[in-house]
Parts: C-alpha cells; structure tokens; sequence
C-alpha cells in the first residue's frame, strides 16, 4: 500500500473545497488525513484477501482505500449523500483497479438493516464520536456474519467499550458489547491525524465475537437487566433491580436464585451474571406463567410489545 493509493492533507482538503463541504459537529465528522494511520489501522484491522468489511462513516475514503487493497469487498454506510456520492469517484480516480471491490450505501448506520451482496465479516471505521456505542451494538446485533473489527472512537469511550467488572468506568457499554465480543485496547490515536482536529483524545479497540454467555436468557432480557442495574450505579443490585423485578423482596428473591449477592453493585457483575439473573427472574414466574413486573405481566414467549 503506497502513499500515492492513499490520501493525504491536501488531497482530502482538495475534494472537500470541490464539494463545498465544511465537516459538521452534529455528524461529528473528523476525518483521517494521514496515511501512515490508515496503514496502521488495516494492519491492526487483520485483514484477509477473503474478508468482506463494513466501513461505517467513510468520509472522503481515506480509510476506505487502505481496506479496499487489504479485503475482498468493502460496503461502505455513509449518511452525508453527498459524500456517499464522491467516494466512488475518489476510488477509481486513485485506485482504478480497486473500484469494483466498492460498494456504497447511503444510510444511517444505527438504522441499516441489510446491507447488499455477501455478509460482511468485519467491521473497521473511525466512528463519529457521538453514535459510537449504539452504532458497533446495533451493527453487532443486525449482522451476525461480523466476526472481529477494528474501530476508532474518543479515547473516553474506547476506555468503556473495554473496561473490566470492578473497573471505574465500567457500565452499560462494556457488558453490552461484551455480550457479543471480547474487546481489548488497541492504541492510541494522537488528534494531529484527523481534520478539523478534535479536542479530544482517540483510541483504537479491536473486538472478537465470541458466543452469548451460556445462562440460556435472551439477549433482550439481559440488557433490560443491565439497564436497570445501572441506572442507579451507588445502589446495590437489591435495591436497582427492585422496579425491574416488582418489589425489593423480588429482587433479592431473584438475585440469590441466580447466585448473585443482593448486596453487590452492577460494577462488580459480569454479562453471564447479567444473564443469569434475566433467567432467574423467568424460572420465577408468577402462578399464571408469566414473570410479574411493575406494569403487569410480561408477554408470553415470541411475542413483542408494540
């Protein structure tokens, strides 16, 4: 991968002048002007000739030349259509013959839901700041296919996506992708590559699906416990999860059912607790078949709330 197949600070500033785009906060739009990260980041990436790789926020296509020559296939989900539309452009100008492995699809990514031509394996992309988390859970949940990824994001989101139990800033971010993935730091990313600069630090986390703890709960039971456990991170789980489960006497009910100490807080728990727990509250259902709940019975197996 030679400098001259990918795009530098004039370049990327060249096409955006031509197109009259100023790069907008609100889509939290920084965009990669130096090659030597973008070849950082296919080779961390891991990439195979067979890979099909989803970029999400490909901007001017810097990123997306460096993968075009590692992969297989790259779909690239840009929002901005009239980026969307120049990126084609940008890639047979500077690289002719890696134009057909291109396919842009302009959407929202926390919104796609199918995407065109064979699953993607991968997911690499530098992440708007804003929709990081939701976007990599949403992407995860939608495409089973995506087996590892590489990805971009503020260094304090990077921190979340893979803290430990017991760690300060864990939360809802680090069990949910755990659900789906082991993830792990995988750089720093100083703020002089990207244009406009941010004023915020960037990390790098790389991520491997691994199968859904094995406690037998869905995965939308799970993160409604989660959820609950984490909206009052100083209370402990008994006290939490007492709306979740009915009364503060449900909730230790379950919690000791499930092996998990009242006491403790949502911090110290891993998702298979998450998950155990979700089952529990469902082995302890009420006489008519369905778990109590604050709002009254859950619906039965199969069927979703409007």
């Amino acid at each position: 991968m030679a400098d001259g197949d990918l795009l530098g600070p004039a370049a990327v500033r060249e096409i955006a002048a031509r197109l009259d785009v100023r790069p907008a906060k609100r889509l939290g739009q920084n965009f990669v002007i130096d090659p030597g990260t973008v070849r950082r980041i296919v080779a961390l990436a891991g990439l195979s000739a067979g890979d099909a790789v989803l970029e999400v926020g490909p901007g001017f296509g810097s990123l997306t030349l460096g993968l075009l020559a590692a992969a297989h296939r790259v779909v690239a989900v840009e929002v901005d259509p009239v980026l969307a539309a120049e990126l084609p452009r940008t890639v047979a100008a500077v690289a002719p013959g890696l134009a057909p492995r291109l396919e842009v699809v302009t959407a929202d990514a926390a919104r796609v839901t199918s995407l065109p031509g064979e699953p993607p394996t991968a997911l690499v992309a530098n992440l708007p700041y804003n929709v990081a988390v939701p976007v990599v859970l949403h992407l995860l949940a939608t495409f089973g296919s995506v087996a590892r990824g590489l990805v971009m994001v503020q260094a304090e989101v990077a921190d979340r996506m893979t803290a430990p139990p017991g760690s300060r800033v864990y939360g809802v971010p680090s069990v949910k992708l755990a659900w789906y993935a082991s993830a792990r730091r995988a750089g720093p990313v100083p703020r002089a590559v990207f244009w406009p600069v941010p004023n915020v630090d960037s990390g790098l986390v790389a991520f491997a699906r691994h199968p859904a703890p094995g406690a037998g709960a869905s995965r939308e039971d799970t993160f409604a416990v989660i959820d609950a456990a984490f909206s009052q991170r100083r209370k402990t789980l008994r006290a939490a999860l007492a709306r979740w489960a009915g009364t503060p006497g449900d909730a230790e009910r379950i919690l000791r059912a499930a092996g998990v100490d009242p006491g403790a807080r949502g911090e110290a728990l891993t998702v298979a607790d998450f998950a155990r727990i979700a089952l529990a509250r469902g082995d302890a259902a009420s006489p008519g078949g369905h778990p109590r709940t604050p709002d009254g019975p859950e619906p039965p197996a199969g069927h979703k709330a409007p």
